[in-house]
């Protein structure tokens, strides 16, 4: 059992990397260097646009490295100068070779978003909305070469909302993650972790989305479509087309009705929001996206724009 504080190096990019970075942070041990992709352009504007897990390192006065490449020897021989001890690693968004999975005493572990061996991959909390599933949660494992297959050390779970989006899970399972984390340290710290092999004859994808993934088939159930909204909110969005141009749809409820409409036809649109007829039940959409604007309550949209029954989206 040590009771020194660790070294580590940590490795992530986006925000849920950035709550779990401040728990490390803000814990007994030493976060001595943080590895996270180059800025990124970003917005309508292009504008280069530093990583959040580089913005929480850089306030607590932490080294940051964006290595373009991270299978060199110089770049290994650098992480060796920090002397670490463990390497935590949240959605770094590379696949880390054996000479740096082999570097720290301790090994490399990995906070993932969700109850591995289940999607493995850049994407579980869109994909565990998407399916609407009924439990979802973290999993901490050690670190091999391949998707998320290391042993397990720790799970943790929660059951989402009914209303849940990508977006509001994201937060929850960063707090979860961040607290799973801790417990994973101290417990490789004072030995008591036993590492558990997946079953990997269980496994599921997760796969990065892209914009066109979202693109609604109105000759789908509702309940499948109110999935597909929820879970690719904020990003990338689902959408339809209104009269050739691109409308996002947010806030979906399914309306348990049969219509003579057929699907992708709007039945009613009021203050409530969109009605629209699907290929099994009818989903009601509060907020919308048009084209070039910003994301408003279907009321709004309605004030400056009609939708008659019987109107078609695409």
């Amino acid at each position: 059992m040590s009771t020194q504080p660790l070294r580590i190096i940590f490795m992530g990019t986006p925000a849920f990397a950035a709550t779990t970075l401040q728990a490390l942070i803000d814990g007994p041990d030493e976060v001595v260097a943080v590895i996270t992709q180059p800025d990124r352009a970003k917005g309508r504007g292009k504008k280069l646009t530093p990583p959040p897990t580089k913005v929480v390192a850089e306030e607590a006065g932490i080294p940051v490295l964006q290595p373009t490449k991270i299978k060199t020897e110089e770049f290994r021989n650098g992480l060796l100068t920090y002397h670490p001890d463990l390497f935590v690693v949240a959605a770094y968004g590379r696949i880390l070779p054996t000479s740096i999975l082999d570097l720290a005493p301790m090994g490399c572990i990995n906070v993932h978003g969700s109850l591995l061996p289940k999607y493995r991959g850049a994407a579980p909390i869109q994909r565990a909305i998407i399916n609407r599933d009924k439990e979802v949660g973290v999993t901490i494992i050690q670190m091999n070469e391949g998707m998320d297959t290391g042993d397990i050390l720790l799970k943790s779970s929660l059951k989402p909302t009914a209303d849940e989006t990508s977006g509001s899970l994201f937060i929850k399972l960063a707090q979860l993650g961040c607290e799973a984390l801790v417990k994973a340290v101290k417990g490789l710290k004072e030995g008591t972790l036993i590492p558990v092999a997946q079953e990997h004859e269980q496994a599921t994808n997760a796969p990065m989305f892209t914009k066109d993934d979202g693109c609604i088939n109105w000759q789908k159930d509702a309940g499948e479509l109110e999935g597909l909204i929820r879970g690719l909110d904020p990003w990338p969005s689902a959408f339809c087309f209104l009269d050739g141009k691109r409308l996002r749809l947010f806030s979906p409820e399914v309306v348990h009705k049969d219509s003579e409409h057929a699907p992708g036809v709007i039945i009613q649109a009021d203050k409530r929001g969109i009605l629209i007829a699907c290929g099994n039940n009818c989903l009601l959409i509060r907020q919308i996206q048009p084209e070039g604007k910003k994301r408003m309550p279907v009321e709004s949209f309605l004030c400056g724009c009609k939708l008659p029954s019987g109107t078609q989206l695409m």
